[in-house]
């Protein structure tokens, strides 16, 4: 798959205006709504543009505390890692997961309203995901930056 100097920029303007009409992306690239939209319509085909997203506020939200974890496991065959993964990605606090390689086996990122409520998931959810040996959590301070919270349900 090569992309050219067009869908190079066709992906900038995107990652920064999300909601571009395809007339205006055409403008700012070079082309016309028709050849335009065909380009989007075969990235997004070929799996270069995964989804379309809003960025929010994490303070607005009542969601500035932010916490990552190192997480170890007592087993990392893959069946085990399997387990992990698909029980993870059903918190709605957790932000990123991403396994590592390292000391550690997985690092992710909570985002909650305060400690007390990282505290309840933290025993509510996390501890409860199979395979946990254990974990070590260190909290943001501040974030430098963020490009925004979804929002916690």
């Amino acid at each position: 798959m090569e992309l050219d100097r067009i869908d190079h920029a066709i992906l900038a303007t995107l990652a920064t205006d999300g909601r571009v009409s395809m007339v205006d992306l055409g403008r700012r690239v070079g082309l016309s709504k028709t050849p335009v939209t065909a380009r989007v319509k075969r990235l997004e085909t070929l799996g270069v543009i995964t989804g379309y997203t809003a960025h929010f506020s994490a303070a607005k939200l009542g969601l500035d505390h932010v916490a990552f974890m190192e997480v170890r496991l007592t087993d990392t065959r893959e069946a085990a890692l399997q387990a992990f993964n698909a029980a993870i990605r059903n918190i709605p606090e957790v932000e990123e997961c991403h396994m590592i390689a390292g000391g550690f086996d997985y690092l992710v990122k909570v985002r909650t309203r305060d400690i007390s409520d990282y505290r309840r998931v933290l025993s509510e959810s996390i501890s409860q995901l199979p395979h946990i040996a254990s974990t070590s959590t260190f909290v943001s301070m501040e974030s430098v930056r963020d490009r925004g919270a979804a929002p916690v349900t």
